[in-house]
């Protein structure tokens, strides 16, 4: 998905710090240090979320789109998510951000653009192919979003990142089919990888940070209901998500 020289680069720019970890990062006091340095956008993303759930008990849900139930609406509520990631992407590669960083980074948006558009377009695919029919095409808002800088960009993306793999984490025990699972697995290890690239470019060795990696060296995981209140943030009235008829176990 790129050439060369730029991947070269890429190669060069994630290798340099990575030699220089040392296994205090690794224990308590290191986790600690870095929780304290992620505290900021994690408490921004709590607030939002909190705010929504209780905005959407008194939302009108005949307004919201219902991704459905079974193993239709798992994949409805993940093409959801793969839409809302798409165009975050696509408007990025068209910010002035993305053109005047570095090339390593152009690089790694490039790929994970593409990633996501992979996803949505397989998620709207796979539902058509399970008989079923995959909900709109959504409207974004992202108004909230500063384009312009390294800040605006990457924190958010590392919101939609640490999210998308939370949602995957928590949604895979609803999941009935054993050929979704094997699937929603796959991808939901991508998305990791995503999230990985995008905190250390944001702030350098916070791509393991003890918000998304417990001590016992578990991911993070949060249900659909924790997880469409902070997405429908980024959704226009009349797409926002109503997760309500998915299974709960």
């Amino acid at each position: 998905m790129h050439d060369a020289t730029e991947a070269k680069g890429l190669s060069e720019e994630l290798q340099t710090p990575l030699e220089r970890r040392t296994f205090l990062r690794y224990t308590g006091l290191g986790l600690a240090v870095g929780g304290l340095a992620l505290a900021g956008c994690n408490d921004v993303m709590e607030d939002m979320s909190q705010t929504q759930s209780a905005s959407a008990t008194a939302a009108d849900m005949a307004n919201m789109v219902d991704v459905g139930s079974g193993d239709v609406g798992v994949l409805n509520y993940a093409y959801a998510l793969e839409q809302l990631e798409a165009a975050f992407y696509a408007q990025v590669l068209q910010t002035q951000y993305y053109n005047s960083t570095s090339a390593p980074q152009r690089v790694a948006l490039r790929d994970i653009e593409a990633h996501e558009r992979i996803h949505r377009e397989f998620f709207k695919q796979a539902i058509t192919a399970a008989g079923a029919t995959p909900i709109k095409d959504l409207e974004v808002d992202f108004s909230s979003i500063d384009f312009r800088t390294k800040q605006g960009v990457l924190s958010v993306a590392k919101a939609f990142e640490d999210l998308g793999v939370a949602a995957y984490n928590g949604a895979g025990k609803l999941i009935k089919s054993a050929a979704y699972l094997t699937i929603a697995g796959k991808i939901v290890s991508v998305e990791a990888r995503h999230a990985a690239i995008i905190r250390d470019f944001l702030e350098y060795n916070t791509f393991v940070g003890p918000d998304v990696v417990d001590q016992n060296g578990l991911e993070k995981s949060m249900t659909p209901a924790q997880v469409v209140a902070v997405a429908n943030n980024f959704l226009k009235e009349g797409s926002k998500l109503n997760v309500s008829n998915l299974p709960t176990e």
